[in-house]
């Protein structure tokens, strides 16, 4: 019986919870897995007594679903998705939706809508975020592809996503790949929050010699302020565990950390595009670093290790000042990552022919995402005053708060210099802040090497843009010039 008003492929930790929250909010769904006892075994367990109806075929499963149908593909990114794709194509009609919740890479999400739309069906390549928690109880979702599918999956997006005063964490985001592409952006900003608050985490730990009790406190306390997010809160949580024998558990687990490519393709895009996304690169380095765990462990043999601060007293007016600073540094550097990620969502738009409402984007990473916090309400607050505001650190309310940051920052960094810490998060947005505000760079001789190895020209101060010229530097290069000034 065709009565299911949305059909779910892929029955992962993920694709279940997002079945079971369907659920919750009165959708009937009919769910498919590629291996078939996974269905009996969901509709035993956690889906039993739901509205939920299992398939052992594609067949079954768009057999199940009301015109016109919505399938949702829950399953690994790549290759699964086209493969998924190509199976369900000669089983739908035109109008019917197929939708991608994975984590697939945006130019894939603008093919699919291509090719989907010139067999009459609407694609949406959709961002989730939020983990399993969110997806069991509201994530925030980031769809985009053929406008046309929009108002067909609108009420159940808006349904199952989380809400902040009122509002769903869901709204479209725009065509072809625009809805993972956020979504990417999105991952970039969480490895750039995760690094940063590791840094500080570094410094407070090799530099301050604080134990882990304060660590924790202190990250619960700045929970309360300009950097209460769902990051800082883990964060004192990780940092108060125990193992049985009073050992901290964050020192047991091994300093390698994993990537799954997100942050990789954010720091691609932003070199294709042209846009200084420092920080987040740096967070993406910073990992495969940390990968090198054998050949840190032989350098530091032959190269030396910074030694540890001592033991540090809670009271001590130093450790409070140097935490003052910390803290600065840490939401200064923030306040540059978003910038730098919003940075990179406008070039994308310019260059694809997006409209991009970046408010919007604020507004829907506000509540069940990673990146969740009381700071994305001024992003918001910045872009209702000016939506064309080339940067957000060129809003008054965040130039102040990076005035104000700024002495604790470059004490931060300074510090971190000077204990032999390495902090690139940090180090790198406050290069960038010191950059963007600089009249004048040395990129002036740059170009000069340019020309005089490659013939690449220049412009000069004393003549309007777009005027070029060339110097024979070494009196035998001859008057001709090359072709390539933007190489």
């Amino acid at each position: 019986m065709a009565n299911a008003d949305i059909g779910l492929i892929g029955l992962a930790v993920m694709g279940q919870n997002l079945v079971l929250n369907m659920a919750d909010h009165g959708y009937r769904v009919a769910v498919f897995n590629r291996t078939t006892s996974r269905v009996d075994e969901f509709l035993e367990g956690p889906a039993r007594g739901q509205s939920i109806t299992g398939c052992h075929s594609l067949e079954d499963l768009v057999q199940s679903l009301s015109r016109p149908r919505k399938v949702m593909l829950m399953v690994k990114a790549g290759a699964v998705v086209d493969e998924f794709i190509e199976a369900l194509v000669p089983l739908l009609e035109p109008g019917d939706v197929i939708i991608d919740g994975g984590n697939s890479h945006y130019p894939d999400s603008t093919r699919r809508t291509r090719e989907l739309r010139e067999h009459g069906l609407l694609f949406v390549g959709t961002g989730i975020s939020g983990g399993e928690e969110g997806a069991r109880h509201g994530p925030s979702i980031m769809p985009g592809g053929d406008p046309e599918a929009w108002p067909l999956v609108r009420e159940i997006f808006q349904a199952i996503a989380a809400e902040v005063d009122g509002e769903p964490c869901c709204r479209w985001i725009g065509p072809d790949g625009a809805g993972h592409f956020v979504k990417m952006v999105h991952n970039g900003i969480e490895y750039g929050d995760m690094q940063l608050i590791s840094e500080a985490y570094a410094l407070m730990d090799r530099a301050l010699g604080m134990d882990h009790d304060a660590m924790a406190g202190t990250f619960a306390h700045w929970n309360q302020g300009v950097l209460d997010s769902y990051l800082i809160d883990i964060t004192a949580d990780i940092l108060a565990a125990r193992e049985e024998d009073g050992t901290a558990l964050v020192t047991r687990i091994l300093d390698t950390a994993g990537q799954k490519g997100t942050g990789k393709w954010t720091g691609i895009s932003a070199l294709e595009l042209g846009v200084p996304l420092t920080l987040i690169g740096e967070a993406v380095f910073a990992r495969a670093l940390s990968a090198l765990k054998d050949e840190r462990v032989y350098a530091a043999g032959v190269l030396g290790s910074p030694p540890r601060a001592a033991s540090a007293s809670p009271a001590s007016e130093a450790l409070a000042g140097h935490l003052n600073a910390l803290h600065d540094a840490l939401y200064a550097s923030k306040i540059i990552s978003y910038a730098q990620g919003f940075m990179l969502m406008r070039e994308a738009a310019r260059t694809h022919g997006w409209e991009l409402n970046y408010g919007d984007v604020a507004l829907i990473w506000r509540g069940g995402c990673i990146i969740r916090s009381t700071f994305l309400n001024d992003i918001k607050a910045a872009y209702d005053k000016d939506p064309q505001i080339t940067n957000l650190v060129l809003d008054d309310f965040f130039a102040r708060a990076l005035r104000q940051a700024e002495p604790g920052w470059r004490r931060a960094v300074t510090l971190a210099v000077e204990r032999a810490i390495p902090t690139p998060a940090f180090a790198s947005a406050l290069a960038y802040f010191d950059g963007y505000r600089s009249e004048r760079l040395p990129a002036n001789l740059l170009q000069a090497q340019r020309d005089y190895f490659g013939a690449h020209m220049y412009e000069r101060v004393d003549h309007p843009r777009g005027t070029f010229f060339h110097t024979d530097w070494t009196g035998r290069g001859g008057s001709v010039a090359s072709s390539t000034y933007e190489v």
